[in-house]
């Protein structure tokens, strides 16, 4: 009885570069590349306001002419929303992570804007390497505007909230 011949493997492991884009999510990391039997595996995450988007890529050289177009994306999307804030105390976040804006998916949110807050009450959590971490208001006042959105990845320092 003749065995019929296997097709190659996919020589990508897609559970591999998933758990790579974790890493970069869990850490804060923006790249991280692993080379392994010849195989190179990059997964890069470009810092914008949109979701962490995770790019594979062989060849080094290709880096540096994608980063430049995205900096420069950022750093003109940036400067408008800066321009048309609203006044009053902006609360930032204290670390790298992704915002969630109510403690859990079925619940309503922590705060929305219009709402009276005391100074302590959490506004959001930041999740940081699998730890959730409340973001308490940093005065006692009215949220007049929200700077972030449920699930967006923060740096650390990033407008979060602004208190009137």
């Amino acid at each position: 009885m003749a065995s019929t011949p296997k097709a190659p493997a996919d020589p990508i492991d897609a559970r591999l570069v998933r758990k790579l884009a974790d890493i970069l999510t869990d850490t804060g990391l923006t790249e991280i590349e692993v080379e392994h039997s010849g195989l190179k595996i990059r997964v890069a995450r470009t810092l914008t306001a949109a979701p962490a988007q995770y790019v594979q890529q062989a060849p080094m050289a290709a880096a540096p002419l994608q980063a430049a177009p995205v900096a420069v994306a950022a750093a003109t999307s940036d400067a408008p929303a800066a321009a048309t804030r609203a006044a009053g105390d902006v609360v930032k976040s204290p670390m790298v992570g992704t915002v969630y804006m109510q403690p859990a998916p079925d619940s309503p949110a922590f705060v929305k804007v219009g709402d009276t807050v005391a100074a302590g009450q959490t506004l959001m959590i930041i999740e940081a390497m699998k730890t959730m971490n409340p973001i308490p208001a940093t005065k006692a006042g009215k949220v007049v505007e929200i700077l972030v959105g449920d699930g967006d990845p923060v740096e650390f320092g990033e407008p979060l909230v602004v208190i009137e």
